[in-house]
């Protein structure tokens, strides 16, 4: 059996005592939360070669939304589902990180 921590971060367990060190950087980090699914994120960094929809336009699944320059390679990246584009978080020249917001879809149309 386990107890919570205390204020030392000293847990008791039935075979003993562990001492646990709680740092700033434990303290600082966010809980997981899921995905939100309106949002794409970029899956590789890269840099955005151009932009092809506008906000507010409506899109089909499989409609182009953007084309990112990663690797050496052009990625065309494409609506995951039907829905109105509400921002577009990108700029084309600009480099995106791993799992940065793109755009950020309505689903309703």
């Amino acid at each position: 059996m386990i107890d919570k921590p205390d204020e030392y971060g000293k847990l008791r367990t039935i075979e003993g005592a562990y001492d646990t060190i709680i740092t700033e950087k434990w303290k600082a980090s966010r809980a997981w939360r899921p995905p939100n699914p309106n949002h794409l994120l970029a899956a590789i960094p890269g840099t955005v070669l151009q932009i092809i929809a506008k906000e507010g336009q409506k899109l089909k699944k499989g409609d182009p939304l953007l084309t990112l320059e990663a690797m050496k390679m052009e990625n065309c990246i494409l609506m995951p589902f039907d829905g109105t584009i509400i921002s577009i978080q990108a700029e084309e020249g600009k480099l995106v990180k791993n799992k940065q917001l793109l755009v950020e879809i309505d689903p309703a149309l």
